[in-house]
C-alpha cells in the first residue's frame, strides 16, 4: 500500500507487551485497519474493514484461535 503526496502515513501501534522483536503492528487508515509485521518495514500490509477487524478481535477474546499456538 503506497502513500502519496498529501496522504498521511499510518500511525502504527504494537502491543504494550511487544519487546521490539516479533510483533504485529496495526494502524487505522480511513475506513480500514492495517496489519503488518514489525520486522518488515517495506510490507506487505494487509487491509481489513472495521467490521472484519471487530469480528477478528471478538474471536481472539473468545479464544477461537487459541489452538493455533502451543
Amino acid at each position: 500500500m503506497a502513500y502519496g503526496r498529501g496522504q498521511a502515513s499510518p500511525v502504527w501501534r504494537t502491543s504494550l507487551t511487544c519487546n521490539g522483536g516479533a510483533c504485529i503492528k496495526v494502524a487505522a487508515s480511513g475506513q480500514a485497519i492495517l496489519i503488518a509485521d514489525s520486522k518488515q518495514s517495506e510490507g506487505p500490509i494487509l487491509s481489513y474493514s472495521h467490521t472484519e477487524w471487530r469480528e477478528f478481535v471478538s474471536g481472539i477474546k473468545n479464544g477461537d484461535f487459541d489452538d493455533l499456538i502451543s
